[in-house]
Parts: C-alpha cells; sequence; structure tokens
C-alpha cells in the first residue's frame, strides 16, 4: 500500500471468507482484525487480533483499532452491523447463497481494495475447479442421492451453495426444495422420518463446529433402512471448508464430497 491508495486500509472481517479472499489476493497487510472462528488461512490467527465471533462481537476492540471497513455476513450480522453503523463505521453485510454468489463476492471484495485483476484471475480458477470437477462426475454411470446435514439437533438440512456443490461433485441433493430457504430455521426437518423416505446413497455430516456422529445417525429411530446407514456410506465434511461461503467451499469442500462420491461410483459401476 502507499499514502495515495485510495482503498480500505484497516479492514475488519467478521467472517472467515473475506479473511481467506484478502489472503489469496495478496492483500492481507489491509486486514486489521478477524473473526474466532478463522481456520483458513492458518497463519491468520497468528497475525491478526480476533474481535469478533459470528452473532456477536468485541465493539470496543473493533472500534480501537480504527477501521475503514467492516465486512461481515447475513442477516445474523445484523445487529452487529447497526451498532458499527451507529458508532460510524463503514460495514459491508454480504448475503450470498449461491455458487454465482461466491464467485462474484470474490471479485467485489477484490475490487473493494483495488485488486480486481488478480480476483478476477481468482475467481477464474475456481470457475475451471468446478468445470473439471463437474466433467469428471459426468463420466459415471450413477450418481448417488445424498443428504447432507448441518445440524443435528434439532436436524437442519444443507443450504443452497451446499446443494449445488452437491450437484457439481456429481451426486443430487435429497432436498433440493429445502435447499432454496436461505435461513436455517426453514430448513429445520420436523420428522426425521423424511429422510428415510428419499432413501439416500450418502450422508453427509457438518455439524457446525462439533463432530460428526455417525453412530448417533445410525440409531435413529427407522434410519436403518436408509441405504447409506445399511452400508456405512455416512462421512463427515469439516465445517470450515463447506459451511463458508467462500473460496474453501469451492475448492477443499467440494474435492471432499467428490472424493466421497468417486468412491461410491466405482462400487457401483
Amino acid at each position: 500500500m502507499t499514502d495515495n491508495d485510495p482503498f480500505p486500509h484497516r479492514i475488519v472481517c467478521l467472517t472467515e471468507e473475506p479473511t481467506e479472499v484478502l489472503y489469496a489476493l495478496g492483500e492481507e497487510q489491509r486486514i486489521v482484525g478477524i473473526s474466532g472462528f478463522t481456520v483458513r488461512p492458518p497463519r491468520a490467527r497468528k497475525e491478526k487480533p480476533k474481535v469478533s465471533a459470528f452473532t456477536s462481537a468485541k465493539l470496543e476492540e473493533i472500534l480501537a483499532l480504527q477501521p475503514d471497513l467492516v465486512i461481515g455476513f447475513s442477516d445474523l450480522q445484523a445487529d452487529i452491523a447497526r451498532d458499527l453503523i451507529r458508532a460510524g463505521v463503514e460495514v459491508w453485510i454480504s448475503n450470498h447463497r449461491s455458487v454465482a454468489g461466491i464467485l462474484a463476492y470474490i471479485r467485489r471484495l477484490g475490487a473493494m481494495v483495488g485488486a480486481y485483476e488478480k480476483a478476477e484471475r481468482y475467481a477464474q480458477r475456481a470457475e475451471v475447479h468446478l468445470a473439471e470437477v463437474r466433467a469428471a462426475a459426468a463420466t459415471w454411470p450413477r450418481r448417488p442421492k445424498v443428504y447432507f446435514e448441518e445440524w443435528d439437533e434439532p436436524i437442519i438440512t444443507g443450504i443452497r451453495w451446499v446443494a449445488e456443490l452437491i450437484g457439481i461433485a456429481g451426486g443430487d441433493d435429497v432436498f433440493p426444495e429445502l435447499a432454496r430457504e436461505s435461513l436455517a430455521k426453514h430448513r429445520i426437518l420436523a420428522d426425521g422420518g423424511e429422510v428415510v423416505q428419499r432413501v439416500p446413497d450418502i450422508i453427509l455430516g457438518s455439524w457446525c463446529g462439533k463432530r460428526f456422529r455417525p453412530e448417533r445417525v445410525a440409531q435413529r429411530p427407522g434410519w436403518e433402512a436408509i441405504p447409506a446407514v445399511r452400508n456405512g456410506d455416512m462421512h463427515e465434511i469439516k465445517s470450515p471448508i463447506i459451511l463458508q461461503p467462500g473460496p474453501a467451499a469451492l475448492f477443499d469442500g467440494l474435492d471432499a464430497m467428490h472424493a466421497v462420491f468417486a468412491q461410491w461410483a466405482a462400487r457401483h459401476m
């Protein structure tokens, strides 16, 4: 950065995805504070002060950093954004929920820090990867039916970008109608028997912040009839690589799901 750089110099990231994008673009020097849930890239936790959770933030610590931009995500951070705006801070809350939205987010964030060309190259790299994985899965004679579980009590199914990535990775999400619901409360299954009726071949668990327990899933009433349970096709996808609407989902999250589906497809040739 130079003294005449007109772009934000002191950015606080309330979620992981802006941190991951800015580091990927080589613009990490602009970040002065991050979310405590940040794990990507690992060095960010060592280099930047942690000033927020997801639905709460250390307002005084954020203000002490004198940010010229705070970046957050979704309606769940609306209260944090309100308090910061009232304190005179510029805030950008993104609300993207799709693969196309993640790609657009990378491009917009890059433009906001004067790194549009680097962001464009990064987004194009992600698009190439998505296309390569989609093409590899297109060679399979069968696609597995996939149930993705974001939380267990209550049972919450996968959000839109997850469902889209399942499709790109070679599977078919068994709750496509719920994936269109942006709010988690609208993706709650009141009756676990609905999963039994959809007969998924594979169950993926990503219990946002805690370890997926397939043995507990297998013990749910009636679930022994599900092919995925019967055949032991229950796998964890770590939440940091799939539940953040950022680059991790387009690369590591997608690859993790594709690897699971490829193993299933190889057994069903």
